[in-house]
Formats: structure tokens, sequence, C-alpha cells
């Protein structure tokens, strides 16, 4: 008997921080655990625009200060049938006020009415969660930088 083939799904993974020592996640839908923005990359589209359609789908965001990639590997979904995420993560600024929102998604799509209840935790924090679906694993690589009053109060 022949293996099913491994079907393979591209998604789009965003550490959003801002401060420079804070990420953004949140919790559910459907999985438990802590969660970032991510999402499936359709067809022929690029993985960072992806990014951005699903930052702003998710949680509202339509802006981000800064984008760079960190990593793509593949994540086995499931081993029967196979599915596997090539999940392309990026790191992403923004200049975000509020400390907790919720966004309902209304994009028409399998997510739509869904509600992304929203919060920020410190980064130092993140690295020692586990997060969904192995969202975690490049958290590692998101650096906290002190902020300016941790940085003056050093001095004296």
């Amino acid at each position: 008997m022949t293996e099913p083939e491994t079907t393979y799904v591209g998604k789009a993974c965003a550490y959003i921080t801002r401060g420079g020592s804070q990420l953004l996640v949140f919790e559910g839908p459907g999985h438990d655990g802590l969660q970032i923005p991510k999402g499936t990359i359709e067809p022929g589209e690029r993985p960072r625009s992806a990014l951005f359609r699903e930052v702003r789908e998710e949680s509202g965001l339509a802006t981000l200060a800064s984008v760079d990639k960190l990593a793509t590997d593949v994540w086995t979904r499931r081993e029967s049938p196979p599915k596997a995420y090539v999940r392309h993560f990026y790191h992403a600024s923004v200049h975000e006020p509020r400390d907790e929102w919720t966004h309902v998604v209304r994009d028409g799509g399998g997510e739509h009415g869904s509600e992304f209840a929203f919060s920020w935790v410190d980064i130092d924090e993140a690295r020692d969660r586990e997060f969904a679906l192995a969202l975690d694993d490049y958290v590692h690589r998101l650096s906290a930088v002190p902020s300016a009053v941790e940085v003056a109060g050093a001095a004296d």
C-alpha cells in the first residue's frame, strides 16, 4: 500500500512587538495556548503580502513600523493523513497604545465572525511559555530592548 503524499500549506506568522520588549499574543479560538497572528498564504500570494493581510484580518492592525524575516521551516501538523505547514516567520514592530483589545474577523473567509482577544506579554516571559501549534519556535530570536526608563535607572 502506498503512503499518502504530504499536503504542504504555506503559513505567514507574525511576531509583533511594541516598545522593544512586548509581544502581541491572543488565546484561542480552537487551540489551547498562546498564539500570534498567522494564517494561510493564498495561491499566488507572496509570504510577506500574506503577513500584512493576515495581521490586518486577525488583529485590525493596518500599519507595521518595520518587518524583518526571521525564519522559514516545515512543521508537521499531523502524521495521518500527512499535512505540514511551510511557516514563514516575521518580526514586525508597531506603535500601538492599546494594552488589550478584541477584534472580530470580517473578511468573509473561514474565520469570519471569529473574535480574537489581543494583549501584550513581555518577550522574556514569552520565551518561557509554550504556544499553540509550536508558534513559540522562534521567540528566542526576539531581543528585548530595555526601555528608556530602565536605561536611565541603570545610570543612577
